[in-house]
């Protein structure tokens, strides 16, 4: 079964590749998958000195059915190899889906968690939380459910992640009260095997908050600067001013797990991302020690199937890697160095008015004000006072849509442009906007207007000329 389904998948590919490399809003520097549906990043690990990025992956259709793990490795985060699939539907435990999860090392060997999705003929589901383990980190052997759901949750229940801490291990999981409410369930282990649990750590309506949606997905607890911080993409939250105005969020909390009470008390949400297309972030430890996150550049929302890279049998894509800071209690996102291998025709920008299609530009500013920047007639950035906000548009009503956020002053702005994706960092990752875009290919005019002074360097990304 697992081998006539991985079949299948491989005659996708091949059968559309020509298709899918020829669309001109392919990304040059950004992973995606080789045919159909790519959503959250999984299992993301420094493995034996190689970089492992597994994706949720559907190949058969643009549309999110029984999902794969696809499988990326590079010695850089810059130069990428495609592996074989690295699981697939194929068990009684997983067969309407391998959903998302986590990597973690023990005893030489890499091991997958991730979450089996089974739905009945009554429409029902189950969830199982599953293991897989690999000598090599390329071929997996499931080793089946090592959790069942417990009883005061629904089967809303799913994307373990787990670390190591001490002589234990750790494992959080987004998770669904019987009341609807979305929380954080979190177990402990001496052996990856055998888990018992420890309790909700954090949730609606818990540590001060208010109603704060029906369902928190892709939980993620990291360590920055003393700190312990929860990232979370919590859904069903209503808009209120500038945030959560996509359909679900991501964000974190800062505060202190305590190990031995098993609770969490936090701060407030804070997001990670203001732009129209960032979800399911997921962060490792490389061997270093810098944290650093991938997002899934997309979201699952009423504009998804109106796509237009969706005639040519692919969608979505992930996010640059950041490494992650905490400063002053927030988080701070920065492009991880290695991308600066990237670079190509080093230019000093002395006009308002140039040309990029896959590029970097870093702008520095001499003297503040108001400003906006044109990217190629289809998204626009602009600052006043204390707003920025970017517009691109909308790819049902045509009309331009915006995401607004306050910020202080703009001295710095550092943008991954790509054949049709935006990620701009503000203030050296104090905020940062991720969006989709996409323009005419044959446009690839960017203006400045405004008051701002500012210098402008630029670098051509990629392979591809312009």
């Amino acid at each position: 079964m697992t081998e006539i389904l991985i079949q299948k998948a491989y005659n996708e590919v091949k059968k559309h590749r020509n298709m899918v490399i020829n669309d001109p809003y392919r990304l040059r520097y950004h992973l995606m998958p080789p045919v159909g549906l790519l959503n959250d990043p999984n299992g993301l690990i420094q493995f034996k000195g190689i970089y492992h990025v597994f994706y949720q992956w559907n190949p058969f259709e643009t549309t999110h059915g029984a999902k794969f793990w696809g499988h990326y490795t590079s010695e850089d985060m810059v130069h990428w190899r495609e592996e074989p699939i690295a699981l697939a539907p194929s068990e009684w435990y997983d067969k309407n889906g391998c959903y998302s999860g986590s990597a973690v090392e023990s005893d030489g060997k890499l091991y997958l968690f991730y979450t089996g999705n089974v739905k009945k003929e009554d429409g029902t589901r189950e969830t199982y939380q599953c293991l897989a383990v690999s000598e090599n980190g390329i071929d997996f052997e499931k080793l089946g459910p090592v959790l069942n759901l417990p009883e005061h949750y629904t089967a809303h229940f799913r994307d373990p992640k787990v670390w190591r801490k001490d002589d234990h291990w750790y494992m959080v999981i987004g998770a669904q009260t019987l009341e609807e409410k979305g929380t954080v369930a979190l177990f402990h282990s001496k052996d990856l095997y055998h888990w018992e649990e420890a309790g909700i750590i954090a949730g609606s309506e818990m540590d001060g908050l208010k109603d704060f949606g029906y369902m928190w997905e892709c939980p993620d607890l990291v360590h920055l600067n003393g700190k312990d911080v929860l990232l979370v993409s919590p859904q069903g939250l209503k808009p209120v001013g500038d945030f959560y105005h996509n359909l679900f969020q991501s964000g974190y909390f800062i505060g202190e797990l305590d190990y031995k009470r098993m609770k969490f008390p936090h701060g407030a949400f804070t997001e990670l991302d203001r732009g129209f297309d960032f979800y399911a972030p997921q962060t490792f430890t490389d061997e270093s020690g810098r944290i650093i996150l991938y997002g899934w550049m997309g979201i699952t929302d009423e504009l998804e199937s109106y796509q237009p890279t969706i005639v040519n049998r692919w969608v979505h894509a992930l996010t640059i890697p950041r490494e992650l800071e905490l400063h002053h209690g927030k988080i701070f996102q920065r492009p991880v160095r290695e991308l600066k291998k990237l670079r190509k025709n080093h230019v000093v920008v002395e006009t308002n008015k140039f040309e990029g299609i896959s590029a970097e530009l870093i702008m520095d500013f001499v003297k503040a004000g108001p400003f906006k920047i044109s990217f190629r007639n289809e998204a626009y950035l602009s600052f006043d006072s204390d707003r920025l906000t970017l517009e691109r548009r909308n790819l049902m009503s045509g009309n331009l849509e915006a995401r607004t956020c306050k910020i202080a002053s703009v001295s710095k702005l550092q943008i991954f442009m790509d054949h049709s994706s935006l990620e701009i960092f503000i203030n050296d990752g104090e905020e940062v906007f991720t969006t989709r875009y996409f323009p005419n290919p044959n446009d690839s005019i960017i203006s400045v207007e405004g008051e701002a002074d500012f210098k402008l360097i630029k670098w051509h990304l990629g392979d591809d000329g312009e």
